[in-house]
């Protein structure tokens, strides 16, 4: 795993170096050909200034603003209890140093995203949705991806790769704009000739291009870890049934999320945006039922050779997903017990599992319905924003907002009096 890691680093380095010449590129065209002829080094300074605020801002404030615009709550154990139990496990499997942080969105479409700067200062975002919608196992499996993309360093990645994409097509956008309402006659027309024509025009091609190219390679990279990230819950679950039958709910859904937009959709296990048949240069996640065909084909208890043998005949690529190091590091583990019929972390994380002191929720088949989920998902949203709960005898769940004032509440099924202090 230390090896899959350290080659994503590399691999990562390439590719930010690779950005970030797209970037100073487009910089220095946009100066040429908006500013004039030497005005290039001028171009380089802005875009490196653009990138650096940029880059500040998604580092240190990025998982916060993702959050913030998705819409997330902030939960704790006592908000969702199964859903905490869950992240913890998995986050033992893992390996992870600190136990992310976990959200909330009020959202009936399924769905999840992970993001943070390192896996010491991280965060899960799940929609109530999602929570309805999957069974224990099936949950498990989408934490187990989304804690792969921690684990596996995507987040950071990606979150770097992406702001660069932002700053190329900002400059670039700005500079056609200036061109386009007027910036071409003016530059063309203040002397040079048929040299000045040609800078313009050149600088032009550049600007056009370069976000173009940097959307591809961003959209590719994106692709290749979705399935590294699905490769990893199969390890950390033991269990890949729970994320192919996840995915197949989740792309299934007719639901449409009501708070996304193009800066947080790739973050999802599935883009909200985008077309689930979509493919090719732009598709920002692999399809899915190439997705589910290798996690269905691979069983129980599989590593990553088992993974990459099967995304090679499934994709019909000659290439591997994995490198090589990692395949001849990382083996196989043993299956889920055949007593429990669920997914688990490996068997090395199962006694860190109990000398953790974190025990399984009871997960008998009549406890865990659409209806019983629903309603959790939805407390918790109702937890995290401060309400209190009052249980009346009769059976009903009364919702206290937190700015009422009254001493007293009734109950409408059965018109009990409350004490609100008491509850």
């Amino acid at each position: 795993m230390w090896e899959l890691i350290r080659a994503n680093q590399r691999r990562s380095a390439m590719l930010v170096i690779i950005m970030a010449a797209l970037l100073f590129v487009v910089g220095y065209a946009a100066a040429e050909i908006t500013v004039g002829p030497g005005a290039g080094p001028i171009g380089l300074l802005i875009a490196f200034a653009i990138w650096t605020t940029l880059s500040l801002v998604g580092f240190f404030q990025g998982k916060t603003l993702f959050m913030q615009v998705a819409g997330a709550h902030k939960i704790s154990k006592e908000d969702h209890p199964r859903l905490f139990n869950i992240v913890e496990e998995m986050k033992i499997a893992a390996q992870l140093p600190a136990m992310p942080d976990i959200y909330i969105i009020d959202d009936p479409s399924p769905n999840a995203f992970a993001t943070g700067r390192k896996p010491e200062v991280s965060a899960v975002a799940v929609t109530t949705g999602l929570l309805a919608k999957l069974n224990r196992d099936e949950l498990q499996g989408v934490i187990a991806h989304e804690l792969g993309h921690i684990k596996n360093r995507d987040v950071l990645f990606m979150t770097m790769i992406g702001v660069m994409l932002g700053a190329i097509v900002l400059i670039a956008e700005l500079t056609t704009r200036f061109l386009f309402y007027g910036g071409m006659r003016r530059r063309t027309s203040n002397g040079g000739g048929q040299a000045q024509i040609f800078i313009v025009l050149i600088g032009l091609v550049l600007i056009i291009l370069a976000p173009i190219l940097a959307r591809i390679i961003y959209l590719a990279v994106s692709r290749k870890r979705e399935y590294l990230a699905d490769a990893s819950a199969a390890i950390y679950t033991r269990y890949p049934e729970g994320l192919a039958g996840a995915l197949e709910k989740i792309s299934g859904s007719k639901e449409k999320m009501k708070r996304t937009d193009k800066v947080t959709a790739p973050m999802y296990i599935i883009n909200p945006l985008q077309k689930l048949s979509a493919t090719g240069l732009f598709a920002t996640h692999p399809p899915i039922d190439k997705r589910i065909k290798i996690l269905r084909g691979i069983g129980n208890g599989a590593g990553f050779a088992q993974y990459d043998e099967m995304y090679r005949s499934v994709s019909g690529s000659n290439s591997s997903i994995i490198p090589a190091s990692a395949l001849a590091e990382q083996p196989a583990v043993a299956p889920p017990s055949p007593t429990t019929g669920t997914g688990a972390v490996p068997l090395a994380a199962a006694a860190m599992v109990a000398a953790a002191g974190i025990s399984a929720p009871a997960t008998a088949p009549e406890a865990d319905t659409k209806i019983n989920r629903s309603r959790d998902a939805t407390n918790a949203i109702w937890r995290s924003r401060n309400y209190r709960f009052i249980s009346c005898p009769c059976g009903a769940t009364l919702k206290i907002p937190p700015d009422y004032t009254k001493a007293d509440v009734f109950c409408l099924r059965c018109k009990r009096l409350h004490r609100v202090a008491s509850a």
